[in-house]
């Protein structure tokens, strides 16, 4: 037997969790591909846009004992928790701000200007839309947008190689930044193993 289904689970992490949505995407992926084999696949961030393999592991134990209580698939299922990737869907306001300059793809609900699919780069945000400059506008037709992000029903960055150093460069220094973490730790336990102990005394002596 072979399924697809989809849950919505509002899934966040870190500080990203107050903002809201904008655009509605299913936050967790369910693929059945047999009665016995179910996978809840969780894409997740920090606020920053990086995910380490140290911040996956963290979510999914965070996660698994939530799951556990709202038993929402009644069927055993594998959780995987994974970074959105480089040609990440764009689904927040603040999404469309920090990815300013990248080219993306967007998808409307309702046609604008006779369309529903547009591409070109991000020129960032103003009120609650995207203004957009087309690299697939045809003559005649405006060059510079504003979708309202309302409207749309799907947004992702196109890959590019200006996005895959981006993405290198905060990948390196998150890593720095987990390092400099662990050596802040070890410093502390160092510190804590070798500071002296006063013997107890007792009362009035």
């Amino acid at each position: 037997m072979t399924e697809s289904d989809t849950l919505q689970i509002d899934a966040a992490y870190g500080a990203a969790s107050s903002e809201p949505r904008l655009i509605v995407e299913p936050g967790v992926r369910v693929r059945i591909s047999s009665a016995e084999d179910c996978t809840v696949q969780i894409m997740a961030e920090r606020p920053d846009g990086t995910m380490t393999v140290e911040d996956c592991e963290v979510v999914s134990r965070a996660l698994s004992p939530v799951l556990d209580v709202a038993d929402p698939i009644e069927r055993a299922y594998r959780l995987e928790i994974s970074s959105p990737g480089i040609d990440r869907p764009l689904v927040r306001k603040s999404d469309f701000e920090r990815y300013t300059g990248h080219v993306a793809k967007i998808e409307t609900s309702m046609p604008i200007q006779g369309r529903k699919r547009f591409r070109g780069v991000l020129a960032g945000t103003e009120g609650e839309g995207v203004r957009i400059r087309r690299d697939d506008a045809a003559e005649g037709d405006e060059a510079e947008l504003l979708i309202p992000i309302e409207e749309m029903s799907e947004a992702k960055l196109v890959l590019s190689d200006e996005l895959v150093a981006e993405a290198l460069r905060r990948e390196k220094s998150a890593k720095r930044e987990a390092r400099e973490a662990r050596k802040e730790i070890r410093r502390e336990e160092r510190q804590s193993r070798h500071r002296p102990h006063r013997p107890a005394t007792k009362g009035g002596e």
